[in-house]
């Protein structure tokens, strides 16, 4: 994982925090971002079912929103997401993606990365996060793939 990105990320974030309101019974609610109708995002390589070799370069694409870093309100605009090894049923959507290991942002408006990842099966799925990193709505992601690295 390049330190640099989840750096950038984080400065993003800290700068961006406190977009969150709260109800009138103290509980937090987060403006998600409306969606543009027909967006979707996807892996462009490798492809679901391939056996790869580390290093695992991964490229990604989207059609129907642009590509925005985050931090930035541009109209129908967001950055991706990349989870490995997260299901999709996992992700809550009413809340910015948390940075870890599993849960890769791009927040410079990236649509490549270079991997080293543990030998065996993964899954990877993309979701676009909008200027703090929250899921649009409805959400954009990508079909899951499944990779197998020798």
């Amino acid at each position: 994982m390049n330190k640099s990105v989840l750096y950038a990320c984080g400065i993003v974030f800290a700068a961006t925090a406190g977009f969150a309101n709260s109800d009138d019974h103290g509980h937090a609610h987060i403006e998600r971002t409306p969606a543009p109708e027909g967006a979707s995002v996807y892996f462009i390589s490798p492809t679901d079912g391939e056996t790869v070799s580390n290093p695992v370069t991964f490229r990604f694409g989207a059609r129907g929103i642009g590509i925005a870093p985050a931090g930035v309100d541009w109209p129908d605009t967001g950055h991706h997401h990349m989870l490995i090894n997260v299901s999709p049923d996992e992700i809550d959507f009413n809340a910015d993606v948390p940075f870890s290991d599993t849960h890769l942002h791009f927040g410079g408006g990236q649509t490549e990365t270079t991997l080293e990842l543990p030998s065996g099966t993964h899954t990877f799925v993309l979701v676009m996060g909008d200027q703090f990193h929250v899921p649009h709505d409805p959400p954009i992601i990508s079909e899951m793939i499944t990779v197998t690295v020798e």
